[in-house]
């Protein structure tokens, strides 16, 4: 998989993590008979538990290692469980939020992917076309003419997310659903029509309404968001639980995201973003 990083300007190539564990699932026909199991927000509480052992710990210094992950980045604590340090906390300054009032910025360490939403859009995501509504569970007329902006929060990113402006919470909505990772090698399923999600719609100061969601992956038995019904921009929203997992953002046609991630978009290719970070403007 190729990444566009904006800051050296160049390409990467990224492998899926556990993809070999993944393929047996999806592609093997012993595989798939496991993944209705798998899949169950049953196994991924178990896998949840087990991870908020004491004992998990001894996976931390592996992960840390196989994954590159910079660890003076992140707050200076002794962790008590995988869980602990899967959820771990940025130091601010090592991810300063762009406070300039007509700029939207990003809500997570992520791998963005931006399409223009009309009546024919069909967004292809991990292998598979989608249509606004069935992302967002309802209707995107509101949206239309506008963007949606893709988030995919990979292993290696710490999975904490912000507001991308100041405002309020109009709406918030639980949607259940099956588990599947979110990954190309889940193609052959709808994973954002299947996998559980919460939908929650953003008044904010510069940039209208935006609808905020996110997507819970294979062994993410949950979405955590604190509860706020008014938020400053950059203000911590909630974070996963380990896996894969996903943030997508609609956004409407006043926003203009910026023009290397669009370039990148266009041809297919996830462009690397930080928390907090510029992604687009608020056109004059």
């Amino acid at each position: 998989m190729k990444i566009y990083d904006r800051q050296s300007k160049s390409y990467e190539e990224i492998e899926q993590y556990g993809a070999g564990k993944l393929e047996f699932l999806y592609n093997n026909a012993f595989g798939r008979l496991l993944l209705r199991l798998v899949v169950s927000p049953f196994v991924s509480g178990i896998y949840g538990k087990m991870n908020s052992r004491k004992s998990s710990v001894k996976k931390i210094p592996e992960f840390i290692r196989e994954q590159g992950i910079d660890m003076s980045e992140y707050e200076d604590k002794e962790y008590v469980s995988f869980n602990d340090f899967f959820t771990r906390k940025i130091r601010p300054e090592k991810r300063p939020i762009d406070m300039t009032k007509n700029v939207l910025i990003s809500p997570a360490d992520s791998k963005l992917l931006v399409y223009k939403i009309d009546d024919e859009t069909r967004m292809n995501i991990k292998g598979r076309e989608y249509t606004a509504d069935e992302v967002l569970a309802g209707s995107a007329d509101e949206f239309k003419g506008g963007s949606a902006l893709v988030f995919r929060l990979s292993v290696d990113n710490f999975h904490r997310y912000c507001f991308p402006d100041e405002g309020r919470v109009v709406s918030n909505r639980k949607i259940k659903g099956k588990l599947h990772t979110v990954s190309p090698i889940s193609k052959d399923h709808k994973i954002y029509k299947e996998n559980s999600r919460e939908v929650s719609m953003l008044e904010t100061k510069n940039f209208g309404i935006i609808a905020f969601v996110e997507v819970g992956a294979l062994l993410v038995g949950k979405i955590v968001n604190h509860e706020v019904s008014v938020f400053e921009k950059g203000q911590e929203k909630g974070y996963f639980e380990p896996g894969g997992s996903t943030v997508i953002m609609f956004v409407g046609r006043d926003i203009e995201v910026d023009e290397d991630i669009m370039k990148q978009s266009a041809a297919g290719i996830e462009t690397k973003v930080r928390y907090g970070e510029r992604v687009g403007v608020l056109r004059c």
